[in-house]
């Protein structure tokens, strides 16, 4: 098995480190990560300025650009074949409800979604472990299964691990995400010269975090793993807004009207 590893926690992260070693007994590692930390990238891409790939001693690639830019080059002429399977992290630091909006994680494992085998973002909860041996483990675990698990094509498998001890996962629960209320204020600086500047403030509470939550699975000891697809259409309202749409006139633009 062909695997490529990406992150945005850059190319030295121990997380991607630990993935590399672990899953390393189950595949051909690639790895193509960012050569410093893109947290909160999304799924931005570099269109201003050339990507340069850079090859480093341990045979790690390390890239002047975003997560999805890792994957998108890696997967599109970098490596010269397409490899089996995206794994994205180990992040440091949870990818729980709305998080995945704004995860480099999660956005470099769903820019894979259109390989035959589905991604993986793996995030650990806990921002101040030094020990990512068991998340990995996890991970080869749930890679080891993907063939029985039948998902479609374009899914993207969002796992979190809980902040215990690797003895007291109590196992493992499919869950769907939560949702956060709004985020907190923004924080305003004024620097020596008399500049103001703002830095983002911090996530918003858990409002929606009950069971079935990727949330309440966390809090409760097991690891969460939450199916993803980047197909974002909101199908149930899909037909009452094309009813009302229709009653908007286009006379007052000089259009005519089918």
């Amino acid at each position: 098995m062909e695997i490529l590893l990406s992150n945005d926690d850059g190319v030295s992260s121990p997380g991607l480190h630990a993935h590399a070693k672990v899953l390393a007994e189950i595949g051909n590692i690639h790895v193509v990560a960012p050569d410093g930390d893109c947290s909160g990238y999304s799924h931005a891409l570099t269109l201003e300025k050339p990507l340069r790939p850079k090859t480093l001693s341990n045979g790690f690639i390390s890239l002047n650009g975003t997560p999805a830019d890792c994957v998108h080059i890696a997967l599109n002429g970098l490596l010269g074949f397409t490899p089996d399977l995206v794994v994205s992290g180990i992040n440091i630091g949870a990818n729980l409800g709305d998080d995945v909006l704004y995860s480099g994680t999660v956005a470099a494992a769903m820019e894979g979604r259109f390989l035959a085998t589905p991604s993986l973002a793996v995030s650990m909860v806990d921002k101040q472990t030094e020990d990512f041996s068991a998340a990995a483990k996890v991970t080869r675990l749930l890679i080891e299964s993907l063939s029985r698990f039948k998902l479609p094509s374009h899914t993207v498998l969002n796992v979190n691990i809980p902040p215990v001890a690797p003895e007291q996962i109590k196992g493992m629960v499919v869950t769907r995400l939560g949702h956060r209320g709004p985020a907190k204020d923004v924080v305003k600086i004024e620097d020596p010269r008399g500049q103001t500047h703002y830095w983002i403030g911090g996530v918003g509470e858990e409002m929606d975090a009950g069971p079935g939550t990727d949330f309440y699975a966390i809090r409760e000891g097991y690891v969460s793993i939450t199916p993803l697809k980047a197909d974002m259409s909101y199908y149930s309202e899909l037909d009452k807004l094309a009813d009302k749409v229709k009653e908007i006139s286009l006379n007052g633009l000089g259009m005519s009207e089918a």
